[in-house]
């Protein structure tokens, strides 16, 4: 099994990279691969609503990973995404990511029934609604949300203070458990031949009438 974790903070190796770091300690205690992907402080171009990604399957900007993500995601069992509060949001190079990861992967089937969790860290407030700005992405591609024994959180404003918010790494551990069991689950469903719901997707309901030009 493998999951992919994405660092959304510009800062390799701050409070963010921290709880993340911890998760996969109990992943590779558990022998599930890991890769991370570091966003760091490169620029990543948000959605240019361009729709070329619907006809050719790959996001038409190039060169900062989005592609490339969506190919491995493929192939993944679940997903992390984590996020230093800005604001009392998410960082905005990982909403642009995750924008344009999700909507050039068409049908989501890279991700539909695979376990996601969000992940926010912060000096002190904002992370409950950085949460549910990231989890908003797991409810429309069909992904169960994976939680912990508290929300998903860590406290900190530099990295080496994260070890001191004890109920946070412990809430780290226990949310890579908590994937481990969910993966563990499904995998152990398709073997036995339950397979994944066929769900519908046709109806496109709009209540004001399409012109022939993008909103």
């Amino acid at each position: 099994m493998k999951v992919m974790l994405v660092n959304g903070s510009s800062h390799l190796h701050g409070t963010t990279m921290t709880a993340l770091e911890e998760m996969i300690k109990v992943f590779h205690s558990e022998e599930v691969e890991t890769e991370v992907v570091q966003l760091g402080g490169k620029p990543i171009a948000d959605c240019l609503q361009c729709n070329v990604c619907q006809k050719t399957g790959k996001c038409v900007i190039k060169n900062d990973g989005v592609n490339e993500f969506v190919e491995k995601a493929k192939t993944a069992d679940g997903f992390v995404f984590a996020t230093p509060v800005y604001f009392a949001h998410p960082s905005g190079r990982i909403y642009d990511f995750l924008d344009r990861v999700f909507y050039s992967a068409g049908g989501y089937d890279a991700f539909k029934f695979k376990p996601g969790a969000a992940v926010a860290v912060a000096r002190r407030g904002g992370t409950t609604a950085a949460l549910d700005g990231i989890n908003k992405y797991f409810g429309i591609a069909q992904m169960p949300v994976a939680g912990s024994t508290y929300w998903n959180m860590v406290h900190g404003l530099y990295g080496e203070e994260a070890f001191q918010d004890e109920e946070g790494m412990q809430t780290m551990r226990n949310l890579a458990r908590n994937m481990i069991w969910m993966m563990r689950c499904f995998k152990l469903g398709r073997e036995s031949g339950i397979l994944y719901p066929e769900t519908e997707t046709d109806a496109c309901t709009n209540f004001i009438k399409r012109s022939d030009t993008l909103r």
